[in-house]
């Protein structure tokens, strides 16, 4: 059985799970879409908001679906992050997601992840998007 973490780990986890999210939603927003399927674990599999149970699974799959979009101004921002430590490898989240697009009226979702600690530091297991409105 492995030994609790300390308040300090665990805020150490929380911050880098948290600061994952962020560089998600500005990675995205600057298309640079490798270093968005780099923020994944190799298997790791994501779901949009617009479609939230067609998965893609890894990380090459993931590349592909954000290089087929068309090209388009986004800024997405990001609040109520909240991360959930269950071990020293693993870490769950919730966060809200308001997207600006262009001329188009801004969406409201959320984003449920399952984060996991790899050779590469904290990456995305999972990350499924649901909309609000």
């Amino acid at each position: 059985m492995s030994q609790p973490l300390c308040a300090e780990a665990v805020r150490a986890i929380e911050h880098d799970c948290a600061r994952l999210v962020a560089r998600y939603a500005n990675r995205n927003d600057a298309a640079d879409w490798e270093a968005v399927a780099a923020l994944y674990a190799p298997d790791g599999r994501m779901a949009r908001p617009s479609a939230p149970d067609d998965w893609i699974v890894g990380r090459e799959a993931i590349l592909a679906a954000f290089a087929a979009r068309p090209a388009r101004t986004t800024r997405h921002v990001c609040s109520n992050v909240e991360i959930t430590v269950l071990d020293a490898d693993t870490a769950l989240g919730e966060s809200a997601m308001l997207l600006f697009t262009g001329d188009a009226a801004p969406r409201v979702g959320s984003f449920l992840d399952r984060f996991v600690r790899t050779g590469e530091g904290w990456r995305f297991a999972e990350r499924r998007g649901t909309m609000t409105f």
